[in-house]
């Protein structure tokens, strides 16, 4: 008994759709890390296992996440200042 062809064609389509919104949700998931390396950010490592976490619970934090990628930390003053 053979295939249709249509039956075919979704489930190569549902393949397509799944291996895309892996992909959407690792790309979401490494950006703000990324970012904050790159920018030196002190807390990188902060940044990324926040990103994983608030995507894992549910993305509401995500925003808040990314925006602190790109925030600079002040610099901390000496005791000799």
């Amino acid at each position: 008994m053979a295939v249709p062809f249509i039956d075919l064609f979704a489930w190569i389509v549902l393949l397509v759709v799944v291996a895309t919104l892996v992909a959407t949700v690792v790309a979401l998931g490494v950006m703000p890390g990324r970012i904050a390396r790159r920018r030196g950010h002190p807390w990188a490592q902060a940044v990324t296992v926040g990103s994983w976490a608030t995507l894992v619970f549910g993305f509401v934090f995500w925003p808040l996440i990314l925006v602190w990628a790109y925030v600079d930390a002040p610099e901390r003053r000496g005791a000799d200042r």
